[in-house]
């Protein structure tokens, strides 16, 4: 007797990033050595990492800060054509003082430069998807629920 085959199973690449703001309600970007455009603080989870504590370590790899993270504000399933299935978390960093901003040091070479962006601004510097998301993120923050997105898309749930 043979043991039937399992049915396939998603295998996501999981990455967690911060979603920090200035006392203006800018949001914390971060621009990568290694390709075009604009990001927030955080990067991919390695194995047998949480998305939170990936996130706390990513931080302080790319910009020298120790962060206290506050609730996750969104979850999006973004499957990318190069990439394959994703799952992005952004969890809620809070604000950031000027004391805080002094801080930061862009610790490696994979960041050349950090810039506080009005929301409304976001199109100009990120990705369309990460636009979105980081808009559902800013939405969560202000409703106080975490929410769930599809492609940087909030997915209105009851």
């Amino acid at each position: 007797m043979t043991t039937p085959e399992p049915p396939p199973m998603a295998t996501p690449r999981v990455a967690a990033g911060a979603l920090f703001f200035d006392e203006e309600g800018r949001i914390l970007l971060v621009k990568p050595s290694y390709k075009d455009g604009w990001e927030i603080p955080g990067g991919y989870v390695e194995p047998g990492e949480s998305p939170r504590a990936a996130c706390i370590r990513e931080v302080k790899e790319e910009v020298g800060l120790t962060v206290a993270l506050g609730n996750h504000l969104v979850v999006d399933w973004a499957p990318a054509d190069d990439e394959g299935d994703k799952i992005l978390f952004i969890f809620d960093a809070g604000a950031l003082s000027h004391d805080g901003r002094s801080t930061i040091q862009l610790v490696d070479n994979e960041l050349t430069e950090w810039r506080f962006v009005h929301p409304s601004a976001l199109d100009e510097h990120v990705p369309a998807r990460l636009a979105r998301r980081l808009h559902a993120a800013i939405n969560a923050k202000r409703e106080g629920k975490p929410s769930y997105a599809e492609h940087g898309y909030a997915i209105a749930t009851k």
